[in-house]
This record gives structure tokens, sequence and C-alpha cells, in this order.
């Protein structure tokens, strides 16, 4: 399937409004990150998600406030909170003395030791400490008693953010009942290396990509490629912190998957400079006497059929995911999105126009 077959625009007379159009975006993304900053994860700033099953369907409008994420039967919470706060603990501890009340009526437990993740109970009698801890465990605490010994009257209970999440919950929705399906807690440090680790990972295929294209280019078709993607890269980034809480319950932060996300445009973006490299290397060894502004318009107006088949059927892909694709995987197509018709358009006015323009004001003719 061939379209705008021998067509011939002027693409590179345009370059110059493009370098404003791209100056413009990055400017927006630029003062917004300056400004409110991105909006990080709990992948790199830590935090605690959380899974729950819902016993009945439910609601997503009820839950709006307490989850960010909603099934019909299941949530799931992100919170910055790696452990409860010391000044809402009591109030925990309060809770779960007040199950156990409701479910043992008469046996009202006495706290006798409590600590910032546990609190230990004690009852009137070792059968009772038995029944309590089995009326924990239904409710989903770790809950056991101090000692096997059979005089042992005392259970111990582990209190978490998600006991206290699931607690909260319980009481705002009488009625409905929450299982805990999946707990991850991601600590500062961890998430602190993790953001760095990312950062590498990104630096790193850059400089790959650079050193390759070096060898198989000249250095300035290297460099105005990789220079292309960090415009590709920084726009699209910052569009995204942007419309951080712009859009309603669309989850915009930057985590583990955001960065694959940045990865994969990456590999997209670059697929479809050396598309246009190629062709502009092919049409310079046919018509060596030719200037290169021409030289280049007629190899992007060769391939600009292919660019936007490739482009087109890419990004349908990636809109049917943003709209199908579910939660986990709609911030990863958002990205996409935006990233595919960037990078489009920076492989044509970007990449090839720094080439141009370098080869202008240094009068130096590229030879293949």
């Amino acid at each position: 399937m061939r379209i705008l077959h021998n067509i011939n625009v002027d693409f590179m007379g345009k370059r110059k409004f493009f370098y404003g159009l791209s100056l413009t975006l990055f400017m927006i993304g630029f003062l917004n990150m300056l400004i409110r900053g991105i909006q990080f994860g709990i992948d790199f700033k830590g935090g605690t998600e959380l899974q729950f099953k819902i016993d009945k369907p439910i609601d997503v409008t009820v839950l709006r406030d307490n989850v960010l994420n909603s099934g019909n039967q299941g949530a799931l919470i992100r919170t910055e909170l790696q452990e409860i706060p010391r000044d809402i603990f009591p109030k925990v501890v309060d809770m779960t003395k007040k199950a156990l009340t409701d479910a043992l009526p008469g046996y009202a437990p006495n706290v006798v030791e409590t600590t910032n993740g546990s609190v230990t109970f004690q009852f009137n009698n070792p059968d009772t400490a038995k029944l309590a801890v089995n009326v924990l465990a239904a409710r989903g605490y770790q809950a056991g008693r101090v000692s096997q010994e059979p005089t042992n009257s005392r259970v111990k209970v582990q209190i978490g953010i998600a006991d206290w999440i699931k607690e909260n919950l319980r009481v705002k929705l009488p009625g409905y009942g929450f299982e805990l399906r999946k707990a991850e807690v991601i600590g500062p440090k961890v998430g602190n290396e993790l953001k760095w680790a990312a950062f590498w990972a990104l630096f790193w295929s850059l400089m790959g990509i650079l050193a390759y294209l070096a060898i198989r280019y000249k250095f300035i078709f290297a460099f105005g490629a990789v220079l292309a993607l960090f415009h590709d890269v920084l726009i699209t980034l910052g569009l995204y912190s942007a419309l951080y809480g712009v859009i309603p319950n669309f989850n915009l932060e930057f985590n583990l998957t955001i960065m694959a996300a940045f990865l994969t445009l990456i590999g997209y973006s670059i697929m479809d400079t050396v598309i246009v490299f190629d062709r502009v290397r092919e049409t310079i060894k046919l018509h060596k006497s030719e200037s290169l502004y021409n030289l280049m318009n007629l190899s992007i107006n060769k391939t600009i059929s292919r660019t936007i088949l490739t482009g087109g059927t890419t990004l349908m892909s990636c809109l049917v995911l943003l709209i199908f694709g579910g939660e986990v995987l709609r911030a990863f197509s958002f990205i996409l999105t935006f990233g595919v018709i960037i990078g489009t358009y920076s492989s044509v006015f970007v990449a090839s126009a720094i080439v141009l323009d370098y080869a202008e004001k240094t009068h130096h003719k590229i030879e293949f």
C-alpha cells in the first residue's frame, strides 16, 4: 500500500517553524516541571500499594476519595506511607479493639503493650484468646498467641498501613467486605535507587545509540538523531507532567512502567530516524552534485508514505490500548500515543534539519 506517491513538499523550508513549535512545547513542559515538579509514583519515592477484593459490586464513585483505581469488585490503593503515623496509631488500636469487642461481645480485651507496628491484647482466659486469633485472622489481621503455653491468654496483632485502610473502608462503607489480596511496600532508599537506575538506563541507551549511529553514518547524523531523541523524551515528559491532575481519575505519576514507555519510545523514534537517514545516504550517493537541501527534501518525500503508514498503524494500536487496555496499560499507552506523534515529526523536522543546518553553517560537504 502506497500513499502520497510522487509528492514534492519543501519540508526543510518549514524547519524553522517546527523549531519554534518544539521550543514552545519544551518551555511549557519545562516551566511546569520547574513550578510543579514531576509527580513520582511510589516506585521512585517509596510508599505502599494495596490491592483489595470487595465481596460485591460497588460504584466506582463511592471509592473515588480513597481509591485511585478500581474495578467492579476490586480496588487498588496507593499511598506514600510505609507505616501508620504515630498520631494515628492509637486510633487504629481502638478500631482493632472495637472489631474484637463486636465479634466477641462480653469479652472486652485489655491493651497491655503497643509498638509502632503491633499491639498485644490480654483476655480473660486462654480459650477466648484462641477464639480472638481466629476472629482476627478472618478479618485479615496477622495475629497469634504470644506463646503456646496452655495458660497464655495474650494475643499479639501486627498492624500495618493495610489494616488501617481496610478498617477505614469498613467504617465508611458498611455492608461491604474487603479482603487484602496484595501489599507491596517500597522504602524511600529503594525508591531513590530505582530513580537513579532509571536515569542511567535512559542515559546509557542514548549514548549507545550515539555510538552506533556515529559508526554507521557520520557523527553529525548521530548527533542529530540523539538530539531528536532528547527532544522527544523531554517534550513528552513535560506534557505528561503538565497534564497531571488535569484529566480526572487518570493516574499520571512517573513510575517504572512509564520509564519502560520512554525506553520503548526511544526505540521507536530512532527506527523512524534511521529510515530517513538511510534514504538520505542513498540519495547523496546517487546525486553527488545536488545541494544537501534538495537531497534532504527528496529523501523525506520518498519515505513520507512509509512514515505515515507506520506511525498511523502504531498510533491506532496505542489508542486501542489507551481506551481498552485498562488501568495498568493506560499510562504506558498514553506516553506512546504522544511519543509516536512527536517522534514522527522530529525524525523529519529535527534530526534531518540539524544535519542540514550544521552543513550550511560550517560549509561542510557531506559525502559517503
